[in-house]
């Protein structure tokens, strides 16, 4: 099913009336459907049970137009894809120096849950997109918060990038929580290191938790929608990030969303983006719109495949690398 939804900016509505954001993105969805590459998250037991057939791919203009093809509202877990929200809300509290100082923003060319990451990078998380970085952001949070108050604020926040108030899947929730020793084990890391700002069990639980969130293809649009939008989201017009942040978020994106293969994506397709283990990948044209994709089998690094496969047409019909001389 195809839908538009919404418009409000003459300028942006006469801009994409010019793009056939329909035609594309049936052309997408039905070239990659059939593509049969990649395996969903088999460490995770909750995410090797869902269905891999799943597709769906939805584009969210600037001035709040929704164009949307396939499963799309299926809730599906959005894993590393809430690093980019949690990163916004730490800039937005604490600035953007911080982030610099207390996390990083070097990619590492390692997994995202990579343990000699941290030590090449001075004994420090290296950025907010990998593990390591995700959870020591979360600790800022939770310590500027307190344990009591924390959840029912980021919970708020993630709900204004959505414009719905999203749930998390507890079954999938009990399932990495269950299973992440590992990054428990990078959270002592780095708390030995003094790059960990609240306890670290808490920190990785919390962490844990917020990946776990449900969304569908929609909410991923629209989140990323805001990001392309300047920092207000497009739907519901409320400002979440100062636009002062947003190049700042992007270029982590750039360099890091999808962890050691970011270089080779940018150089493909030059769209700052951020995957998730979930199958879901958000990528943003500044300015002009934001494409959400959902499929979940994955290639090595833990992107999915048709997603990328899908982004990558999308992009080059619609002239979109942000490299390219608009």
């Amino acid at each position: 099913m195809l839908i538009s939804l919404g418009t409000t900016d003459s300028y942006c509505q006469n801009q994409s009336r010019s793009v056939d954001y329909n035609a594309i993105i049936n052309e997408a969805f039905n070239l990659f459907k059939n593509e049969k590459k990649g395996k969903n998250a088999n460490y995770i037991p909750y995410l090797d049970k869902v269905n891999s057939e799943m597709y769906g791919i939805v584009i969210v203009t600037k001035d709040g137009q929704v164009y949307q093809i396939g499963e799309t509202k299926y809730e599906f877990g959005i894993e590393s894809v809430e690093k980019v929200f949690t990163l916004c809300m730490a800039m937005e509290l604490f600035g953007d120096q911080v982030i610099l100082d207390k996390i990083g923003a070097n990619q590492t060319g390692l997994p995202f849950n990579s343990v000699p990451a941290i030590e090449q990078d001075g004994q420090k998380p290296s950025n907010p997109l990998v593990n390591a970085g995700a959870m020591a952001t979360t600790s800022l949070l939770t310590s500027h918060f307190g344990h009591k108050d924390a959840w029912e604020k980021v919970d708020a926040y993630f709900a204004k990038f959505a414009g719905r108030k999203l749930s998390v899947i507890e079954e999938l929730y009990k399932s990495e929580a269950a299973t992440n020793m590992h990054n428990q084990a990078i959270a002592m890391l780095l708390k030995s290191y003094g790059y960990m700002y609240d306890d670290p069990f808490f920190a990785c639980d919390f962490y844990t938790k917020q990946c776990s969130y449900g969304v569908n293809a929609h909410d991923l649009g629209v989140m990323a929608g805001t990001l392309a939008n300047g920092g207000v989201n497009p739907v519901t017009k409320e400002r979440l990030i100062q636009e002062k942040y947003v190049p700042k978020v992007l270029a982590i994106m750039g360099t890091t969303g999808l962890y050691e293969t970011t270089g080779e994506w940018m150089y493909k397709v030059g769209l700052p983006s951020k995957s998730g283990v979930g199958g879901g990948i958000i990528s943003i044209m500044p300015g002009k719109f934001a494409i959400a994709v959902f499929s979940p089998p994955l290639d090595k690094a833990g992107n999915s495949v048709r997603a990328q496969e899908a982004i990558k047409y999308i992009s080059d019909k619609l002239n979109a690398n942000v490299y390219v001389a608009q």
